[in-house]
């Protein structure tokens, strides 16, 4: 692993960068690992050094699942239904108060590690178990996979998983910011590969890498996308090269084909992504959580639920501003008192940046 952190071979990387001479560079990346390592290890400073400026795009899932979805869950919480999810989002605040917040008050809310655990509720315990799905296409195939063994009748998904692709595509087609190229999710690209993105770079004429999560990958990406920028490329190159393979993992693409389709579904932030949201096929739908408590969840359907008053997130999540922008962050929004989800995910552009710098602009 400490091959791809050495300092010697970063150096060369950033002065390859230099020589280039292809003046100032934004990019963005939608990972929250890669956000991570960014901040953790003092890339973003050392690029700016070098005239490049890397911002965090919508690669948080737990960031980027609607307040109305988290309401949702707390409805049929409220109703009497175990909801189990995973720990960042049992703590994201909507309305006023989190899903941990409901079960002080009494409702049964499990924080769980995996689908598997939240069906282990169903079949064990029997309790009437619903499962929060919250992630992009790396953890929906587990969903999936669940789905497909035909769990127990006690048992549904309330399915909040989403292809990054098309939020990719929102991002360029609304223009809100100028990018000079992306660098693209290694997690999530292991399961659909490289081809999906090929489309972006061909209509947006944007270079584009796939990377992995190390310092080098990193910095490596950077210098791909700088090099096609000086050379007037927009190809989708691939970094990661020991995990992602172009085709991706046919096997967890086949399982979500079989188990979900596309719909257009509202991410934090943005308007209605079409073919962005994943939904349980026809074959599936009697594990769909929307559709067997619709009567219950009637009432969330009424109104948008509104984000916390002041809280920026939304911009964060599209790129615009950065953390210390917002006027909450550090101030009354940290990870003990967080206002907005980025501050609450492990993958949250404003959490990263607190964990690491406690809130002071480097």
């Amino acid at each position: 692993m400490f091959r791809f952190r050495d300092r010697a071979m970063a150096e060369k990387i950033l002065e390859g960068i230099r020589r280039l001479k292809i003046g100032s560079l934004r990019l963005m990346h939608v990972c929250g690992t890669h956000q991570d390592t960014l901040v953790r290890f003092g890339l973003d400073s050392l690029l700016r050094g070098v005239g490049v400026e890397v911002r965090q795009g919508p690669g948080c899932p737990v960031c980027v699942t609607t307040n109305r979805e988290y309401l949702e869950a707390a409805v049929l919480a409220r109703k009497g239904k175990t909801i189990a999810t995973f720990g960042d989002a049992s703590r994201v605040p909507c309305n006023g108060g989190s899903l941990l917040d409901l079960r002080a008050e009494g409702c049964d809310i499990r924080v769980v590690y995996s689908v598997e655990d939240a069906l282990k509720l169903a079949v064990e315990k029997r309790l009437e178990t619903v499962f929060l799905a919250v992630g992009f296409e790396t953890t929906a195939p587990s969903t999936a996979s669940v789905l497909l063994t035909e769990p127990p009748e006690n048992f549904t998904v309330l399915t909040c998983h989403r292809y990054i692709p098309p939020a990719v595509r929102a991002i360029l087609e609304m223009g809100e910011i100028r990018l000079h190229g992306l660098i693209e999710p290694g997690h999530v690209s292991t399961i659909i590969g490289v081809k999906p993105y090929i489309s972006l770079s061909k209509d947006f004429h944007i270079p584009q890498v796939v990377a992995g999560f190390e310092p080098l990958d990193l910095l490596m990406a950077v210098y791909m996308i700088a090099r096609q920028v000086a050379e007037g490329r927009a190809e989708v190159e691939n970094e990661y090269k020991r995990s992602v393979r172009f085709e991706g993992n046919p096997k967890a693409l086949k399982i979500l084909e079989e188990v979900f389709e596309p719909y257009a579904l509202k991410w934090r932030g943005f308007p209605e992504i079409q073919a962005s949201g994943m939904r349980l096929k026809r074959a599936f739908q009697k594990y769909d959580a929307r559709l067997r408590y619709e009567d219950e969840l009637a009432e969330v359907r009424e109104a948008e639920p509104p984000e916390a008053r002041g809280c920026r997130c939304g911009e964060i999540l599209r790129g615009l501003i950065n953390p210390w922008d917002c006027p909450l962050f550090a101030r009354v929004c940290t990870p003990r008192t967080p206002i907005g989800p980025c501050m609450v995910s492990i993958e949250g552009t404003c959490n990263i940046e607190y964990k690491y710098r406690h809130g002071k602009r480097v």
